[in-house]
């Protein structure tokens, strides 16, 4: 099978496709922008058109043998790296980068077969050292094609978090800093903010902006194949990101999505932060388990959008509501819980807060409970003779 057809970013296609038929396309770009919007698929489709036989300004020409190979993840100069679980059992570095790279050609045969994936994951994912080793002496070969080789790295920020070191993002600055002649790389991030100011200052930065809702729509209608009014839904909450989109859809089964059972969880929490006493949001707390707090994040997301959402209504603006039926429940919580109006954006705060913790990966019991408690301070009245 083949990848998915690249949806959307139509000017900037036609900007990159014009760079690299002058041949000024830099050695190494950062495409970064919001999870989910297409930035590896377009970093892959630039690879493409690095290596097609006949590219034009529109692109590659999907015929020839270069792009067929490309589109079915074979090509042996287009190499995708992106994060991976560390394999256990491991002993030497010589042995882990090995199993990295067999843990990378499964992950790779995986997306031969189905390459719609939904951007998100709770399990501890990066870009080891060995794997970064393993990407810079590969560079240093000759091509095995044409005269060209192009690496993807996706989600380039996992570099930075390894072991409490910089090493794996050091490895790369050398290839960064003077590529082989024949070699171009394409980082991506969600993150550009964490990754290493040098390794910043050696790409060039592209912003992948969102698709609007429409574009996310048709694709999940006409390439993902789910009936028009699924589509909408999860369009409307995707917030420009086909991958989020894929999250909000069920699976095989009917069972909702990974991203629709953490948006109602964030309700849920939202729920116990309102609630009369502090029991029901220690209990929640209580139902993380107690590591992988960098897994957090799309939770404190989804928390975000329900206090948007909550906020909305008691503006009275509930065409701005993303979760529009559910607008009625928020209406009648903020009613019971005597909310001022300014009550939800001051909850954000330790939604800030939170986010920089989760990166420290600290306890995932103890920092929701931590943000279920300053979502009660932030958002419920002060209790009579309170000095808050």
């Amino acid at each position: 099978m083949s990848l998915h057809p690249l949806w959307g970013h139509a000017e900037l296609r036609a900007s990159l496709g014009r760079a690299v038929l002058r041949a000024s396309l830099p050695a190494t770009l950062l495409l970064h922008g919001p999870r989910g919007v297409g930035k590896q698929r377009l970093a892959l489709w630039l690879g493409q058109l690095l290596l097609c036989e006949a590219p034009s300004e529109g692109g590659p020409c999907d015929r020839c043998r270069s792009c067929r190979m490309a589109l079915r993840l074979e090509h042996p100069d287009l190499h995708w790296h992106f994060p991976l679980a560390r394999p256990q059992g491991v002993s030497t570095p010589e042995k882990l980068a090995a199993a990295l790279e067999d843990a990378r050609a499964d992950a790779l045969a995986a997306l031969r077969k189905e390459s719609l994936r939904a951007s998100w994951s709770d399990e501890a994912r990066a870009i080891y050292l060995a794997a970064a080793q393993t990407l810079r002496r590969r560079a240093q070969s000759r091509p095995s094609l044409g005269e060209r080789q192009v690496f993807v790295v996706a989600d380039a920020d996992t570099l930075v978090p390894q072991e409490s070191s910089q090493e794996a993002a050091n490895a790369l600055l050398k290839l960064l800093e003077e590529p082989p002649p024949s070699t171009t790389l394409v980082l991506t991030s969600s993150q550009p903010g964490d990754l290493l100011p040098t390794i910043r200052s050696r790409t060039l930065a592209v912003h992948v902006a969102g698709l609007t809702a429409k574009e996310v729509e048709e694709f999940l209608t006409s390439v993902g194949g789910q009936p028009s009014e699924r589509a909408a839904e999860a369009a409307r909450r995707a917030h420009g990101s086909i991958g989020r989109a894929l999250g909000f859809l069920p699976d095989q089964e009917g069972d909702p999505g990974p991203l629709e059972r953490l948006r109602s969880e964030a309700l849920r929490l939202l729920e116990a932060a309102l609630a009369p006493g502090p029991a029901d949001g220690f209990r929640r707390a209580l139902e993380h388990r107690p590591w992988g707090a960098r897994g957090l994040h799309d939770l404190l997301y989804a928390l975000e959008e329900w206090l948007r959402d909550l906020a909305a209504v008691m503006a009275e603006a509930d065409q701005q509501v993303v979760s529009r039926e559910r607008a009625d429940h928020l209406r009648l919580l903020a009613r019971r819980a005597g909310l001022a109006p300014s009550a939800p954006s001051r909850a954000l705060r330790p939604l800030e807060d939170a986010h920089l913790l989760a990166r420290g990966n600290v306890n995932p019991q103890l920092l929701m409970n931590g943000v279920v408690a300053g979502l009660r301070q932030a958002l419920l009245p002060p209790s009579p003779g309170s000095t808050s």
